[in-house]
């Protein structure tokens, strides 16, 4: 396995080797000092200098495990540290080894106890098992070796170092599968935590798609209405149209009544209300226009750009309240193309505009809208002096649901809407601004050919 792939692994496994490490540590220095019993039964005549040796060890491990303890280097230097106080009693029982019976001395044992608890206990390494085994086995062959009476009883010596090797292969055998068995865990707590963020993560994603799919719908369904409301409308529009037509005869009538003439406060009043009626039949044609064309073949008529621009104005007129709006169109501006569809491109366009210059707050707020023909196509641009879009935000704010609006405001489908009709015209819906200053959105139609 490759080790950048275990570093995780043993960036945990510091951690826990270092809890082990400390809690074996404290156990070895028990262990060592109540064996100070073992020392009177056994060989009371040594039992001074057994004790000083226990002392000793004891102390030096309790140094090493301060260290383990209090150093910001213990989680790195672990296991070298580990094995150090692993062969501190090691050291000592070949010792009491050397110092008493040789190959005859009982002590033999407490190395047995080492290497048996080293592989099951613990987490240390294979290779650094089966060092600590042969460490434990020179320590004995040198005890005996360097005993006054030498190797002399040779079957004895034979039998317990084949035991000695035995508890090593054990141990180490131990180290070995428990070291696997820790990877495996590892790498299953692995998987496990990077299929629950995942999970979480597709969580989030359902989650705001849910959001999303709640507010189409919702979106949907005030579509639905409108169109019900619209189809209610067509009548009562039309309805509205006859008695509109009824007063402005009835109107321009009175205007030639000769006492209208003769009063100029009547035909003052005669006249703002013919305006007021002329203004409402505007209003009705432009929603006739907007609303009710349908579809198909129509969708493609020449029209009047500056008509639409017109109708457009007066549908967004209170929107506009108090805002400059400026023409500068060519002196032709027939195109091609589906009229209401491109009515309300140009109520999103200046929609957005009067939002952006109310919060800008401009003591001077101005729109203008400016139209040249190049290659064959009429170019319109719609420009603010408003607050302008973030360069973070101006590659996408022609992608659907993208809005900077407050939550309920809006679903951001004004402007891919808009882009839509556009392309589907042929055309392009292009944006440039400078943020904090202005913003211009700019698209082009076909020109009806004369």
């Amino acid at each position: 396995m490759k080790p950048a792939k275990l570093s995780p692994y043993h960036s945990e496994m510091s951690e826990f080797r270092l809890a082990y490490s400390k809690a074996g540590a404290i156990v070895s220095v028990v262990l060592v000092l109540f064996g100070a019993g073992l020392d009177i039964s056994t060989y009371p005549t040594h039992f001074a200098e057994f004790g000083a040796a226990r002392i000793v060890t004891s102390a030096l491990t309790l140094l090493v495990f301060g260290f383990l303890r209090s150093s910001a280097l213990s989680q790195k230097y672990v296991r070298s540290l580990t094995l150090l106080w692993l062969a501190l009693p090691q050291i000592m029982i070949a010792w009491m080894i050397w110092r008493t019976e040789g190959v005859e001395s009982i002590y033999f044992v407490g190395l047995h106890l080492a290497l048996y608890a080293t592989g099951i206990i613990l987490p240390i390494g294979f290779l650094e098992g089966v060092g600590f085994g042969l460490f434990t086995y020179l320590l004995y062959f040198l005890a005996c070796y360097w005993h006054p009476q030498g190797l002399e009883n040779i079957n004895r010596f034979v039998g317990v170092s084949l035991f000695i090797l035995f508890s090593a292969t054990v141990s180490a055998f131990c180290t070995y599968f428990n070291e696997r068995g820790r990877l495996n865990v590892f790498r299953l707590q692995r998987q496990v935590g990077e299929k629950n963020a995942a999970l979480e993560q597709s969580n989030q994603v359902l989650a705001q798609t849910n959001t999303a799919l709640a507010e189409v719908k919702g979106q949907l369904i005030q579509r639905e209405k409108m169109a019900a409301l619209g189809t209610l409308s067509a009548g009562l529009l039309h309805e509205v149209n006859n008695p509109v037509n009824y007063s402005l005869m009835a109107i321009n009538m009175a205007l030639m009544d000769p006492a209208a003439t003769q009063s100029a406060e009547l035909k003052e009043s005669l006249t703002d209300a013919r305006e007021g009626m002329q203004r409402v039949q505007n209003i009705v044609s432009d929603l006739k226009t907007f609303a009710y064309q349908k579809a198909g073949d129509d969708s493609q008529r020449m029209f009047l750009l500056e008509k639409a621009i017109q109708s457009a104005l007066r549908l967004t007129s209170f929107d506009l309240k108090g805002i400059a709006v400026a023409l500068a169109l060519p002196q032709d501006t027939h195109v091609i193309g589906d009229e209401p569809a491109i009515i309300g491109v140009l109520i999103n366009l200046l929609s957005n505009a009067a939002q952006a210059l109310q919060r800008a707050g401009r003591e001077q707020p101005r729109i203008s809208l400016s139209g040249e023909h190049q290659d064959g196509r009429l170019w319109l641009a719609v420009r603010d002096n408003g607050t302008g879009i973030a360069p973070d935000h101006i590659s996408r704010v022609l992608e659907p649901f993208f809005t900077t609006r407050d939550v309920g405001a809006g679903l951001g489908l004004g402007l891919s809407v808009s882009y839509g009709i556009i392309q589907r015209h042929g055309g392009t819906l292009s944006v440039t601004s400078e943020f904090g200053a202005w913003t211009e959105f700019s698209f082009d139609l076909a020109a009806a050919q004369p």
